[in-house]
C-alpha cells in the first residue's frame, strides 16, 4: 500500500518559540510545561519557554511569540487567562514577532492560541497552556466601587477606592486600564483621577435613561509596583432610571423639573440672599431626609448673631456634603417667586417639597444658573463632576490625557435641550 507523505514547512527543530522570562529553549519535549498538542499543523509549530518540569512562567516578565524558521510567519496570537482577561500585544510587521504589551497576572492558567502562515500561504494553527507563578510577599491594592447596586440618575457617576495611593502615571496607567466600564446602551466614558486613591467615571453627556451599567476590575494578580499587586473585587452593577433635571433659576426665582425630556413642574423658590448665595452649577442629588434639624452653626454663624438659626425642615433633598438642600420653607412661602431669602439651600412650599423629594433619587441632577455664588467644585463637596468639560474631565485620565477623542466625543452637556 502506498500513501502521499505529509509535507512539512521547516526542515529541523522549530518554527516558532514561546519564551517567557527565559532565553528561547530547544525543540518541544515531553517535559516542557509550556508544551501543548497542536489542532492543526502539527509539523509546524512548537514551543519552548521556562524548561524543567514543575516550573512556573514569571508574571513580571514578557510573553514573546517568535518565528524562528525562514518559512513563515505569525498571523494572529491571542492569550487570555481563565478569568477571560486577554493580554494585550503586537505583531511586528513582518510576522517573526509578536510580544506582549499588558502584564500577565501572578498565579493565573493562560492559554495562547498562535495562527501561522508558511511560504506558500498554508495555515498552521496551535494552542499552548501555562501557568504563572505566586508572587512573594507583596501589598495588595483592593479597590471598592461605588454606589452601591441600586437604580440610580442620569447624573450618578462610578466610583473607585484605592487601598492605596498610587502616583507613579505609568501605575496608574495600569490600575486604570484594569478598571473595566461596560453600558448597556454603550457610551463614550473615561475615568478620572481626583486623588492619589480616587478615581470617578462618567460618560461625556448624562447616562441615557434605562441604561444598565456594569463595573469590574481585571487588576487581580496584575503588577502595578515593586511589591504592589492588584486584589480581587467585587463587579458591581446599576441601573440608570428616568432622565429627571431640576434647573433652578436664581434670578427668576423659579425651578423648572424635566422628565425625560419633558417639563413636568413649575416650582417657585427661594436661592441664597447676598452673602450666602446658592452655588452654580450642575450638583447630583446625594440623598433624601425626610426630616432634618438644621442649625447656623454647622455653617459658621455664630449662635445668637443676627443670621443665626434652628430650625425643623421637612423634605429635605440633600446636594452637597456641605449641608445644602432643596426643602420645604414653609416660613419664606411670601419670598418664594419673588425674593432670594436663604442662606443657600433653595426654599419652597411644604407641598411642592414634598412633590419634589418623591419625584427624584440619588444620581438625579439639580443645574442653578443664574446666582452670584460661586460654581460648584468639582470634587470634594458632593458630586459636581459635570462642572468640567469634557475636555477637562479626560486630562485626568491617565490613558486618555491629551488623547485624540472621536467627533462625537465633545465639551460634556450641561444641560439637555429640553432643559437649556
Amino acid at each position: 500500500m502506498s500513501h502521499t507523505p505529509r509535507t512539512t514547512t521547516v526542515a529541523g527543530c522549530t518554527l516558532l518559540a514561546v519564551a517567557l522570562g527565559a532565553g528561547l529553549t530547544a525543540c518541544d519535549g515531553d517535559d516542557n510545561p509550556l508544551a501543548a498538542a497542536p489542532y492543526d499543523a502539527a509539523d509546524q509549530i512548537s514551543f519552548s519557554g521556562p524548561g524543567g518540569a514543575g516550573r512556573k512562567a514569571d508574571p513580571d516578565k514578557p510573553l514573546e511569540v517568535v518565528a524562528e524558521g525562514s518559512d513563515g510567519r505569525i498571523t494572529d496570537v491571542t492569550a487570555m487567562d481563565t478569568s477571560g482577561r486577554y493580554v494585550a500585544g503586537e505583531l511586528s510587521a513582518d510576522g517573526r514577532r509578536w510580544h506582549s504589551t499588558s502584564p500577565l497576572a501572578a498565579d493565573a492558567r493562560y492559554t495562547v492560541r498562535v495562527s501561522t502562515e508558511n511560504g506558500d500561504g498554508a495555515p498552521g494553527r496551535k494552542v499552548l497552556t501555562f501557568v504563572t507563578g505566586k508572587p512573594g510577599a507583596q501589598k495588595r491594592l483592593d479597590v471598592a466601587f461605588g454606589p452601591e447596586a441600586g437604580t440610580y440618575g442620569v447624573g450618578q457617576p462610578l466610583t473607585a477606592e484605592l487601598s492605596d495611593p498610587v502616583t507613579d502615571p505609568a501605575q496608574r496607567a495600569v490600575v486604570e486600564r484594569g478598571l473595566r466600564v461596560s453600558s448597556t446602551p454603550a457610551v463614550q466614558g473615561a475615568w478620572h483621577w481626583v486623588d492619589d486613591k480616587e478615581l470617578h467615571y462618567r460618560p461625556a453627556e448624562y447616562w441615557p435613561a434605562h441604561t444598565t451599567v456594569q463595573v469590574r476590575s481585571n487588576l487581580a494578580g496584575i503588577k502595578i509596583g515593586d511589591r504592589l499587586r492588584g486584589g480581587t473585587t467585587a463587579p458591581l452593577s446599576l441601573t440608570i432610571g428616568d432622565e429627571v433635571i431640576a434647573v433652578t433659576d436664581a434670578a427668576a426665582h423659579s425651578m423648572t423639573v424635566f422628565k425625560n425630556g419633558e417639563e413636568i413642574r413649575k416650582i417657585p423658590v427661594t436661592t441664597g440672599k447676598p452673602g450666602f448665595d446658592t452655588r452654580n452649577g450642575i450638583k447630583v442629588v446625594l440623598g433624601k431626609e425626610p426630616f432634618v434639624r438644621m442649625r447656623s452653626t454647622t455653617i459658621g454663624i455664630a449662635e445668637g448673631s443676627s443670621e443665626a438659626y434652628d430650625l425643623p425642615v421637612h423634605f429635605a433633598t440633600r446636594v452637597t456634603w456641605s449641608g445644602e438642600y432643596v426643602h420645604a420653607a414653609p416660613w419664606s412661602t411670601g419670598s418664594q417667586g419673588y425674593a432670594n431669602v436663604s442662606h443657600g439651600c433653595t426654599g419652597m412650599s411644604m407641598e411642592n417639597a414634598e412633590w419634589f423629594f418623591d419625584a427624584v433619587r440619588e444620581g438625579d441632577v439639580v443645574s442653578v444658573v443664574n446666582s452670584a455664588g460661586h460654581t460648584m467644585e468639582p470634587f470634594g463637596n458632593g458630586f459636581g463632576d459635570w462642572n468640567l468639560t469634557w475636555d477637562q474631565w479626560r486630562a485626568g485620565s491617565a490613558l486618555t490625557a491629551g488623547g485624540p477623542q472621536a467627533p462625537e466625543q465633545q465639551e460634556a452637556a450641561r444641560l439637555r435641550p429640553a432643559a437649556a
